[in-house]
């Protein structure tokens, strides 16, 4: 018997129905967890996926993650996964990202039978590794970042595999908070069982499975249309890193973008080769960041899922940069590497989509990491990526203090960090006169200091602290970072033991300015004035 037809009426009841199951596993996820790094900030992504391991619907939460996801159900596959199943997984050579982002992928079965699956995505506090939070600057492969899980069963047929949630607990520090996070994860993924089982009963089995088709087939045919009005040619960006965490050398990244009708290819030829730092990033990753960009500069109300990325082909080098070969440190590359290929992209599509490209916003999720070598209930580890600012746009300018790019996550409130963790919050607020000046102003970035008030680790994983943020169509460049202890100033990668009565302040990078500052509206300057946000 043939696939029943959805007509359009129909799709958009069902394609929203497909949403609202990955958005309410997200809330699960949040409301569920311990951390507050995924509680308070939201560290966290879920999605819905088909029985071949396509994306069919996702929440709006990190897109470094999503975009990566279906790299982890297709390692997953591999596995012949059963109904009861639940697979962990973080190895980034293996579907994963890097290591303390933690992956459940879950076969879906109705009646028995698999469906599709539900991944849920969360950054855990710690995974183990050379320091606490798993965040280490200096680390030279990946068994100092922590536990390297490949895929495996964590429950298998409905039965949690005590052997492997002891061999991972026994290996993080706060064991009970990853305990926690682990069954909020699983929770998440339980309640996607239970809403597709609704929608097959609401819809019946061949409806529902047409739907995935149908509305993979709605994305592209919208992607495919809005990548036929730019123009057709080649646009070549470049764009640097600055070091590895080992050296300050700069490391390059290249790409060349052809548009070519209704598809567009990315080669990233020219790329340097892999490093021996932990700025390597995944091929998901590199992955992640080019399907990012894509949808900003064609239409981001799209709805995302695989149909999105049919017509984007992404061609790396092995053992570079951005495809590293095992055991290839990884964890910046997933944070701060991501954002350089988001801004080189954007770069390179400036010529094609001028309209679109806003100028070059912070480009560093300035990941701050502290924590004690305690074991147990005595140790903590806290992380925070911090905002800063968005760059000016044609017709707006840049949002103040936010997350940029590949990042979509939340602060972490004063009142619950200081309740939560021996750490004292100095100051917190927008960094004056740090957006570059344009017709429209780059956004402000962040100033946030934190005392410590145990002996601790701390490690900062940073960019964009001597190369500024580009401004774009004559604007000026936004401000670059700067990072402090005690109020020296210290490498943009750095991990360091610090004693008690220690503060660590972080000054993130404002966005760039677009367009000639001589033309900006005169209102607009005196405001900017009275706000205190220029010097």
């Amino acid at each position: 018997m043939s696939d029943p037809e959805v007509d359009p009426v129909t799709l958009e009841i069902i394609r929203n129905q497909f949403e609202s199951v990955a958005e309410e596993m997200g809330q699960v996820l949040i409301t569920s967890s311990y951390s507050p790094n995924i509680k308070e900030r939201r560290d966290c992504s879920t999605a819905l996926f088909d029985a071949d391991g396509r994306l069919v619907a996702q929440a709006e939460h990190i897109p470094v993650h999503l975009g990566a996801m279906p790299e982890a159900v297709d390692t997953v596959l591999d596995y012949d996964p059963e109904p009861g199943d639940v697979f962990v997984l973080n190895d980034p050579f293996e579907g994963g990202t890097h290591l303390p982002d933690v992956t459940m992928v879950s076969p879906l079965a109705v009646d028995d039978k698999v469906l599709g699956f539900a991944v849920s995505r969360a950054h855990h506090a710690d995974v183990g590794g050379m320091t606490p939070g798993s965040m280490p600057a200096g680390a030279r492969e990946i068994y100092q970042e922590g536990l390297r899980l490949p895929p495996v069963r964590l429950i298998a047929g409905g039965e949690t595999n005590d052997d492997v949630l002891s061999l991972l607990l026994a290996n993080v520090r706060n064991p009970g908070e990853r305990r926690a996070d682990i069954r909020a994860q699983i929770a998440a993924n339980e309640r996607a069982e239970e809403r597709l089982a609704d929608l097959v009963a609401e819809h019946g089995r061949a409806r529902v499975l047409a739907a995935f088709d149908a509305v993979m087939d709605y994305s592209r045919n919208r992607v495919t249309a809005e990548l036929r009005d730019l123009p057709d040619g080649e646009y070549r960006a470049r764009d640097v890193l600055e070091g590895d965490g080992v050296t300050d050398e700069d490391i390059p990244i290249e790409v060349t973008a052809t548009v070519d009708g209704d598809t567009v290819a990315f080669d990233f030829g020219g790329t340097a080769d892999q490093v021996a730092g932990n700025v390597n990033a995944p091929l998901a990753v590199a992955k992640s960041a080019v399907y990012f960009v894509v949808r900003c500069v064609t239409d981001p109300e799209i709805p995302p899922n695989q149909g999105c990325y049919d017509p984007i082909s992404v061609e790396v080098p092995e053992g570079s940069l951005l495809n590293p070969d095992a055991p290839a440190a990884v964890v910046g590359g997933n944070v701060e590497t991501s954002q350089r290929v988001t801004d080189v992209v954007f770069s390179a599509l400036a010529d094609a989509a001028p309209e679109r490209v806003p100028a070059q916003g912070q480009g560093t999720m300035n990941n701050l990491t502290i924590g004690s070598r305690a074991g147990g209930s005595d140790g903590f580890t806290y992380y925070e990526t911090i905002g800063g600012g968005f760059g000016g746009r044609a017709g707006g300018d840049g949002m103040d203090g936010v997350q940029v790019g590949m990042t979509n996550t939340l602060n972490t409130p004063v009142e619950a960090l200081e309740a939560e963790y021996p750490l004292f919050v100095e100051a917190y607020g927008l960094r004056e006169g740090s957006g570059g000046r344009g017709e429209f102003r780059g956004g402000l970035g962040i100033v946030r200091s934190v005392t410590v008030e145990t002996d601790a680790t701390v490690s900062l994983l940073t960019e964009r602290r001597r190369v500024a943020p580009r401004g774009i169509a004559g604007g000026e460049d936004g401000a670059t970072g700067q990072n402090l202890v005690d109020g020296e100033a210290v490498p943009s990668k750095t991990t360091r033991d610090v004693p008690a009565g220690t503060t660590v302040t972080v000054r993130t990078p404002g966005g760039g300015g677009y367009g000639d500052p001589t033309d900006r509206d005169v209102d607009a300057a005196r405001r900017d004035r009275e706000d205190e946000k220029t010097e």
